[in-house]
C-alpha cells in the first residue's frame, strides 16, 4: 500500500493529474506555431507570388520556382553552401574533438585554457567578422603591422582564397561550441573504463581510439548534425566580410536569399530560396538522424 506524502501542515499533497500534463506544453506549442509555422506558411504562399515589399501582391504561380531553379546564381549558391558545409565539418570536427578531450582534464592549467578557448563563442558573428576584416586588410592589417610579406595579399578579394578564409573565420568562432559538447561528453565517460584499459596495458593513444571515441558516438552525431544544419544559416559573418563577393565567390544560399529579397526587392524568389533552405535543412537532419542510429542510441553509461 502506497502512502501519499503530507505537507508540513499535515494535509496530503496533491499529485498532478496525468490528464492535465499535456496542457503544460501548450505555451511552447503556441510560441512555435506563431514564430515558426506561420512565418514558414507565409514564405510558402509568397513563393507563388510577386511582391516588392511595398506594392500589392500578385499571383505568379510557378514562375518564381522556375526562374530560381534555372538561375545559375542559385546553383552556384548551392555548390558553395555544400562546399562550406563539407569543409566546415572536416575542419571543425577533429579540432573540436581534440580540444574537448584536452580541456576535459581536471588540471588547473587546462581549465584556464578552456576559458580562453571559449571566448570567441561569447562574441557576435558581426563583431568577429569586423575584427577579421581589419586584421586581413593587406594595407593596414596584421601583414603591415608585423612586416610579413607573405601575409600581404588580398585575402578577401581573391576568388580562389576568399571561401577558405570565410571557413576559417567561421571555424574560429564555432569550434569552441563543439569543444564544449565534447568536453561534457568526455567528462561523462566512467573512469572505470580507463582503469580497465590501463590494467590491460593500453596507452593514451589506444585509450583514445578504443575507449574515448566509442563513448563519444552520441556526441559526434549531435555535433555533426549541428555543424551540417548550421552551415545553412551562415549569413552575418559572410555578409560583413565579403557581402557575397568578389563576384559570386561567397554568395551562399542564406546570403542569396537576403540579397534577392531586400536588395533586389524580389520577395517571391527570395521566399522560394527560404523554402528550399528549410526543406534541405529538414532533409539533412532526417538523414543524419535516420542513418546514424541517433534515435536508437542509449546512454553510454548503461550497464556500467
Amino acid at each position: 500500500m502506497t502512502t501519499i506524502p503530507a505537507s508540513r501542515s499535515g494535509a496530503p499533497l496533491r499529485r498532478p493529474r496525468p490528464a492535465l500534463a499535456p496542457l503544460l506544453a501548450v505555451p511552447a506549442l503556441v510560441m512555435y506555431v506563431v514564430f515558426a509555422i506561420l512565418p514558414l506558411g507565409g514564405a510558402v504562399v509568397l513563393s507563388f507570388a510577386q511582391w516588392d515589399g511595398l506594392s500589392q501582391i500578385t499571383w505568379a504561380g510557378l514562375g518564381n520556382w522556375t526562374s530560381v531553379l534555372s538561375d545559375p546564381v542559385t546553383w552556384n549558391a548551392f555548390v558553395l553552401t555544400g562546399k562550406i558545409m563539407l569543409v566546415s565539418v572536416v575542419v571543425q570536427t577533429p579540432i573540436s574533438l581534440l580540444l574537448g578531450v584536452f580541456t576535459a582534464g581536471r588540471q588547473r592549467y587546462r581549465e584556464v585554457l578552456a576559458v580562453l578557448y571559449f571566448v570567441p563563442l561569447l562574441l557576435s558573428s558581426a563583431a568577429v567578422a569586423i575584427a577579421f576584416k581589419a586584421i586581413l586588410d593587406p594595407n593596414f592589417g596584421v601583414a603591415a603591422a608585423l612586416g610579413l610579406p607573405f601575409l600581404k595579399q588580398d585575402w578577401l578579394g581573391n576568388p580562389d582564397l576568399v571561401l577558405y578564409v570565410v571557413i576559417f573565420v567561421i571555424a574560429w568562432q564555432f569550434v569552441p561550441f563543439h569543444t564544449l559538447l565534447y568536453q561534457a561528453g568526455v567528462r561523462q565517460i566512467p573512469s572505470s573504463l580507463y582503469e580497465a584499459a590501463t590494467i590491460d596495458g593500453a596507452g593514451r593513444v589506444q585509450q583514445f581510439f578504443y575507449v574515448t571515441l566509442p563513448q563519444l558516438r552520441n556526441t559526434i552525431v549531435t555535433s555533426g548534425t549541428l555543424m551540417v544544419t548550421g552551415s545553412l544559416t551562415y549569413f552575418d559573418a559572410v555578409f560583413v566580410l565579403t557581402g557575397g563577393g568578389p563576384g559570386y565567390a561567397t554568395r551562399l544560399l542564406p546570403l542569396d536569399m537576403y540579397l534577392t529579397g531586400f536588395t533586389a526587392n524580389q520577395m517571391g524568389p527570395a521566399s522560394v530560396l527560404a523554402v528550399i533552405l528549410v526543406v534541405v535543412g529538414l532533409a539533412l537532419a532526417f538523414v543524419l538522424t535516420k542513418f546514424t542510429g541517433f534515435a536508437r542510441m542509449q546512454s553510454d553509461q548503461e550497464g556500467v
